[in-house]
């Protein structure tokens, strides 16, 4: 019997855990007890997410079509073809003509790897992060505002806020482990604020809960605002000191009413002032969100992020901003470079001077114009030119919340497909090159409080099987690119050489402490003090004006009452990868699937009592673009005039939105449908 420290990869929150083997094989999983993000605690998936290693349906060899079936062949002629398709269909089509796309399950090394294959050696900046479920929607909006694309604090900095405000997150059901934190700051003395459309279970112990209409947050928070400002209770001293455009915020500030915001918002005007009060006099105020862009739009974090800055609310310990990422590397995968328009560390691609310098690292000459990114290549309406895709640990086809990926797929030249697990995207690729999984390779992920750490190899893999980095390296060398990397520890002394961040990073450092929360450009970690100028820069925060006509929700109407939000789901198992090859978490979380087999539609109680719903009966949801028939559960945890689709339910999101843009408030009105 063996003991080793490794990180969790189910979700953000990056716990860490013990692997116990025996021989080549996972008997057991127990949590640190001293690991900074979860100390001592772990979810049912944590406990169980060794099993998806030990699935009888993993890919040992590589696959390759022909004609209408995937064979098995060797390694050599799976990479050999990439590479000759790839160099054949860039020198026919042009660059980009090619993408490269991952997921936020993906290594950092192996994240490097793909986008530097992609710009330096095929020529193209055509690579992203997917669009699923998980899209990082808010790095733009928070380099903007504070400087820092990713969360202000760590985890455990919780336990010292007075407030914590959760918005859009169910943190039950996405990241539990931070629900915990959360869960016990309350009970140690904490004021608990809950922002969201439905009711989950952190909500259930608020001590405020405002149940908004969807889509109208940014109006919430700029009406908090107003209060705050009204009241003389924000911190001048903070402002004079750290920010700029105070001004220009002010001016846009005087268009919010308490009053017309709490009509529209759904909520008692008297709730708003009670969170603006609570949130204002707290001497440490936290406010965690989602980054996906299915929860929050960019005007929404702005709004929150307007609000931290007027209360002084960044830079001190148990204050901050927590751009909450529910999948496990979703941070490092943008730090690393998977964004079309930015390099490693986020430098921009159209500035000549961070172009030269990755030129000069990589040795290869580089393009100029900002890529594609997979929401535009897989729309509805796209009209791309794309001929080939390579798509590591990808898969669009359940997960693509926009557009119809699988007629994209279908209509490629190339689809090369990395994963360890035949998807439905791998179906229909024409190489699928199989990768080793969770146990079974030394590789680092950056959670969702900035801290990098390492998974570590704790069995052997299959004899056929290689990391998805190696397979990416080997055909960049048989596209004729000079690379060299022994190991994976080789791939990180690369990337702190590329992003400035992690230059104090390595594996000898990771292995020790629990990692590193970058910036870690020596070897110890700053935590929050970063803000703050220590070893780097005074930063200047900056409010950006989020204008009163453009924060509102979805527009109802008597023809339209109801708006419907589409969103995630504790029963969406059959839809994850990782959940439907583990057999213990099949069982945990089928259980409501059990009563709806097809799927769901929650409405409310009072909503369904009015149209004459009863739970389990057959509806018809009607938009101006489509509609569609589900079953209808009727639940206390959406409120009135909303009904809520889980992301799984595919028929139903496609056809509610027809050839729409992919919104995702959709005015709707509820049928009754005879059985």
């Amino acid at each position: 019997m063996a003991q080793r420290l490794t990180t969790c990869t189910f979700c953000g929150v990056g716990c860490g855990i013990y692997l116990e083997t025996e021989g080549n094989r996972i008997t057991g999983v127990y949590p640190s007890m001293s690991h900074p993000a979860n100390r001592g605690r772990i979810c049912v998936r944590g406990w169980h997410v060794h099993e998806v290693a030990s699935s009888p349906d993993r890919l040992k060899m590589p696959l390759m079509r022909r004609g209408r079936e995937l064979v098995e062949v060797g390694w050599d002629e799976a990479l050999g073809y990439v590479a000759d398709r790839l160099k054949s269909i860039r020198d026919r089509h042009g660059p980009d003509a090619l993408a490269f796309f991952n997921s936020p399950r993906c290594s950092n090394e192996e994240s490097y790897l793909l986008q530097k294959l992609a710009r330096g050696v095929v020529g193209t900046n055509n690579v992203d992060h997917g669009t699923g479920a998980y899209c990082n929607n808010s790095i733009q909006v928070l380099d903007e505002m504070i400087g820092v694309p990713a969360t202000t604090n760590s985890i455990g900095e919780l336990d010292l806020s007075d407030v914590i405000v959760v918005d859009g997150v169910d943190l039950g059901l996405q990241l539990p482990t931070v629900g915990g934190v959360v869960i016990r700051a309350k009970l140690n003395g904490a004021k608990l604020i809950v922002i969201d459309a439905r009711r989950h279970r952190v909500a259930e112990s608020a001590d405020l809960f405002l149940q908004v209409h969807p889509g109208t947050e940014a109006v919430l928070y700029g009406a908090m605002a107003k209060v705050i400002y009204d009241r003389g209770l924000r911190d001048l001293g903070f402002i004079r000191a750290h920010c700029k455009d105070y001004g220009a915020f002010l001016a846009r500030l005087q268009e919010y009413d308490l009053w017309s915001a709490a009509e529209e918002c759904g909520v008692n005007p008297a709730q708003i002032e009670e969170a603006a009060l609570i949130y204002a006099r707290a001497k440490r105020a936290a406010l965690l969100y989602s980054t996906g862009m299915e929860a929050r739009s960019k005007e929404t974090i702005r709004a929150i992020v307007n609000l931290a800055l007027l209360c002084g609310n960044v830079g001190k310990e148990g204050a901050g901003i927590y751009a909450l990422a529910e999948q496990n590397n979703l941070q490092g995968v943008c730090d690393m470079g998977m964004l079309p328009d930015r390099f490693p560390g986020y430098q921009p691609v159209i500035c000549d001077e961070a172009r030269a310098r990755f030129e000069r690292l990589w040795g290869a000459r580089l393009p100029s114009v900002p890529g594609r990114g997979a929401r535009e290549l897989f729309g509805r309406n796209s009209t791309s030119d794309l001929r080939a895709l390579w798509l590591c640990r990808y898969d669009p086809v359940n997960t693509a919340l926009f557009g119809d990926a699988a007629k994209v797929l279908d209509g490629m030249e190339l689809v090369v497909v990395q994963h360890i697990f035949l998807t439905e995207t791998a179906r229909r690729a024409h190489v699928v090159l199989p990768t080793t999984a969770f146990g079974e390779e030394r590789v680092s992920f950056t959670n969702t409080e900035r801290r990098i750490q390492l998974a570590e190899k704790v069995l052997e893999s299959a004899p056929s099987l290689t990391p998805a980095w190696q397979q990416i390296a080997r055909v960049a060398q048989l596209m004729g690119a000079d690379w060299r990397y022994n190991d994976s520890s080789d791939v990180m002394e690369e990337i702190g050489a590329a992003v400035p961040f992690y230059s104090g990073a390595s594996y000898e450092n990771l292995a020790r402490d629990y990692g590193r929360q970058w910036p870690c450009t020596k070897d110890r970690p700053l935590g929050t003090r970063f803000l703050f100028g220590e070893d780097g820069p005074a930063r200047r925060f900056k409010f950006v004006p989020v204008p009163r006509e453009a924060s509102g929700g979805a527009a109802m109407s008597k023809e339209y009452p109801f708006t419907l939000v589409l969103g995630h789901s504790l029963y969406y198992w059959h839809q994850n990868v990782l959940i439907r090859h583990s057999e213990t978490l099949k069982r945990e979380y089928r259980i409501l699937l059990l009563d709806y087999p097809n799927g769901f539609v929650e409405i409310n109680p009072e909503d369904a009592a009015m149209l004459g719903v009863r739970d389990g009966a057959k509806i018809r949801l009607c938009s101006s673009t489509g509609e569609a028939v589900s079953v209808a559960r009727v639940t206390k945890e959406v409120r009135r005039g909303t009904v809520f689709v889980p992301y799984f339910v595919r028929e139903v999101e496609r056809q509610m939105r027809g050839a729409g843009t992919g919104e995702q408030l959709i005015p709707v009105r509820i049928e009754k449908v005879k059985e």
